[in-house]
């Protein structure tokens, strides 16, 4: 294996021309230069330097030959280090960020222009699609982060990181249930009226089909849409009874458009999870956005 610090000796050694100015310029003593020296010519079989009067010279058989490509390689390192530095303080490229409208919408919009004040030059792809579809989209390579529904199952190929938002399901109504408006009402009751539910395949909905199953319960909806956007248009045209996070219906509490139903069990809370490829790298663009979740 190559051994850098030999070579950064050597190549000191012979820009400064003598081994006490290059052992000050590395801030370490003449004997450990003298060594390093004596190691690398062991290591390529012949004399590097020729000492004269005027100090250290390159040789002609050894050191003269290597020094140009040792210059280059050094150069290239440098040069590497110092693009990283420049990484850490403006990020480039693009960010794929896979994740249904909602999740855009209430919690990651606010969180990428945060970013993109702060790194400009860092450019954003966002892939919008069901829970499912985004974690089919992340395996296929088609983003690099995906922030989704949970709970999911386990995938070897996946890492999640964490909970980054708390969702608290609730019934939502509009004033055509006033019944609904007044004390604690039961899950069982509730259960009998017009509901709209997420569709059958999405994470919500068989989280809430489960917790229903565990009650000894079955929800036989009247209406499943696709969004959360439409459920609430269609409770608050008095279509029926809803079933939404409290976070994505708060605008529409607070204006009492529509109003929340207190019952006599809470439905379980649920939450959204970062996901990333397991096999992937990470650029630092990349790493710079999820440690913003990380740091919360």
């Amino acid at each position: 294996m190559v051994n850098l610090d030999l070579y950064k000796v050597f190549y000191t050694v012979a820009k400064c021309g003598s081994l006490t100015r290059a052992a000050e310029e590395l801030y370490i003593s003449q004997p450990a230069v003298s060594r390093s020296i004596k190691q690398l010519e062991l290591q390529l079989g012949v004399s590097l330097f020729t000492r004269t009067h005027r100090g250290m010279q390159l040789s002609a058989q050894g050191g003269k030959i290597i020094f140009e490509e040792v210059e280059k390689a050094l150069n290239l390192l440098s040069a590497a280090q110092n693009r990283i530095a420049e990484m850490k303080t403006s990020a480039t490229g693009t960010i794929r960020i896979g994740a249904s409208d909602t999740i855009f919408e209430y919690f990651l919009s606010d969180k990428i222009v945060e970013f993109h004040e702060k790194f400009p030059a860092v450019k954003f792809d966002l892939l919008a699609d069901f829970t499912p579809d985004t974690i089919e989209k992340l395996k296929a390579d088609k983003c690099d982060v995906a922030f989704v529904n949970l709970p999911i199952p386990h995938d070897p190929e996946l890492q999640l990181r964490g909970n980054c938002m708390r969702l608290n399901d609730i019934f939502i109504a509009s004033d055509r249930f006033p019944e609904l408006s007044k004390g604690v009402v039961s899950l069982s009751k509730l259960r009998h009226y017009p509901l709209i539910l997420m569709d059958k395949n999405t994470v919500a909905r068989r989280s809430l089909d489960n917790f229903f199953s565990s009650l000894g319960m079955e929800l036989q909806p009247s209406i499943e849409v696709g969004s959360w956007e439409l459920m609430k248009r269609l409770v608050a045209r008095g279509m029926g009874i809803g079933v939404i996070p409290r976070e994505y219906a708060l605008r529409c509490l607070e204006d009492k458009s529509l109003f929340e139903v207190r019952t006599d069990t809470a439905l379980p809370a649920r939450s959204v999870g970062m996901l990333l490829p397991k096999s992937a790298p990470v650029s630092y663009a990349l790493h710079c956005f999820i440690d913003g979740f990380s740091k919360e």
